[in-house]
């Protein structure tokens, strides 16, 4: 089949990737020319396991092409897939801009009947204001076309994507047209081989599906961090209470894990959107809003032990960090919890040694050259000169460390562990002091 996905960023770059993996013909568009040039010279923007070679393998085998060119782009595919970003806006609610210009792109440009695909997420109704948009193109144009429009939202993990997209749990299609559905069907076909795994429902469900599965993964982290730090406080260890509630098949262990909070491109905008659409229909979702609030306060935990541990004074210290993303195998600091720390660390008058085996170069692009930033090539070489160690990202490299190499290379051996990753009677063992999430005040 053929196919036009606009927008080469995360979820854009995956699907037409995935998809001319597949066998498709597929033309991914986007408005910058030197990304769309360096994507057409084999260079891959983003680090996602696998994703470079199954973008080199299909370009190179003329099933993906990158192009700016809007009129190519929409006369080559019946389906148009809709995949650039939904900022958050000043108010918390997805920035539709970007959305709707695809959407009156497609109406100035097409001809012939084309199924229209919303990938981003957006809120409910987004499909009738996509719909709306390209009626008056056309209307304007003083043609008459054909066209659906379904919400096909996507489930994707960073650092896990590919699998994600080419063994699904489910893909959801919204629409209320027989024949779109037919065709997506058919589309989805090889990544369905085994059972069906296409949901059927109406427009608006399907929008609101993507929505509700993120807050649903972010509602059971932020609550694990209230349990947190009441295990803190009432002397209980928050992961033994972890492998308790787990082990029950109504909970289960994922998404369970304590820590120094989420971050990344999709939870915190998703679940602060969903909380303002809420608020448009004239209902106040106080869950949801706690979602964040508690999320929000968590980014601040380990800044607060570090300065309780140096008795409020920061001033001069020197503080190595392991991790930089919002979680491994990605190179995404987009709400990361070592933003927040770092920046409340800098404000204090601390200066960053840290570490990351793929985000460095993100954060250099963030912050910019300067002097209380160092960005470490190693592990080890963050901890030089260092007056703790504070973790943030839970990388396998970080989880089974040379302790004794650490605790000579700070100048006071104290780890500030923002996500669990040692026992804290081992830890005792090696005259380390160690203060993790919910497992008491230090050891």
């Amino acid at each position: 089949m053929e196919l036009t996905v606009h927008g080469t960023g995360y979820v854009g770059l995956v699907t037409g990737a995935c998809m001319a993996d597949a066998g498709n013909q597929v033309m991914c568009l986007d408005i910058d020319a030197d990304k769309v040039r360096r994507l057409n010279q084999g260079e891959v923007p983003i680090f996602e396991p696998g994703l470079e070679d199954i973008v080199r393998r299909n370009h190179e085998a003329g099933r993906l092409c990158f192009s700016t060119d809007i009129a190519a782009g929409v006369a080559h595919g019946v389906f148009q897939m809709i995949a650039v970003g939904t900022p958050q806006d000043e108010d918390g609610s997805a920035d539709l801009q970007h959305v709707l210009a695809v959407a009156r792109s497609i109406g100035g440009h097409m001809n012939e009947y084309r199924v229209i695909v919303d990938k981003s997420t957006v809120p409910v109704g987004t499909a009738d204001k996509v719909s709306e948009a390209v009626t008056e193109v056309l209307s304007a144009r003083g043609v008459s076309v054909e066209f659906d429009v379904v919400s096909n939202p996507e489930f994707l993990k960073e650092g896990a994507a590919v699998a994600d997209f080419t063994k699904p749990d489910r893909i959801i299609v919204g629409t209320d047209n027989p024949r779109a559905v037919t065709l997506l069907r058919g589309l989805y076909e090889p990544f369905s081989r085994n059972h069906d795994k296409l949901i059927l429902m109406d427009i608006r469900s399907a929008e609101l599906t993507k929505y509700a599965a993120n807050a649903m993964l972010a509602t059971k982290i932020s609550f694990m961090n209230e349990l947190a730090n009441l295990a803190e406080r009432c002397g209980a260890d928050i992961e033994q209470v972890r492998a308790g509630i787990g082990s029950d098949p109504r909970i289960g262990y994922e998404f369970i894990y304590p820590g120094c909070g989420y971050g990344g491109s999709c939870f915190p905008k998703d679940v602060t959107a969903l909380a303002r659409s809420a608020s448009e229909h004239g209902y106040e979702a106080q869950l949801i809003q706690a979602v964040d609030a508690v999320n929000n306060r968590q980014k601040q935990v380990l800044f607060g032990k570090l300065m309780s541990h140096f008795h409020g004074d920061l001033a001069g210290r020197t503080i190595a960090l392991w991790g930089l993303a919002f979680k491994p195998r990605t190179d995404d600091m987009r709400e990361a919890p070592s933003r927040a720390f770092m920046e409340a660390a800098w404000d204090a008058g601390a200066c960053i040694r840290a570490y990351d085996s793929e985000a460095s170069a993100a954060a250099l692009r963030i912050y910019g050259e300067r002097p209380d930033l160092v960005l470490a090539d190693t592990a080890k070489d963050a901890l030089q000169g260092a007056d703790a160690l504070v973790i943030v990202t839970e990388w396998h490299e970080f989880r089974s460390p040379d302790f004794n190499f650490i605790k000579q290379s700070l100048a006071e051996p104290v780890i500030f562990d923002g996500r669990n990753l040692y026992d804290p009677r081992a830890m005792a063992d090696t005259g380390i002091t160690y203060y993790a999430i919910g497992r008491g005040e230090s050891v």
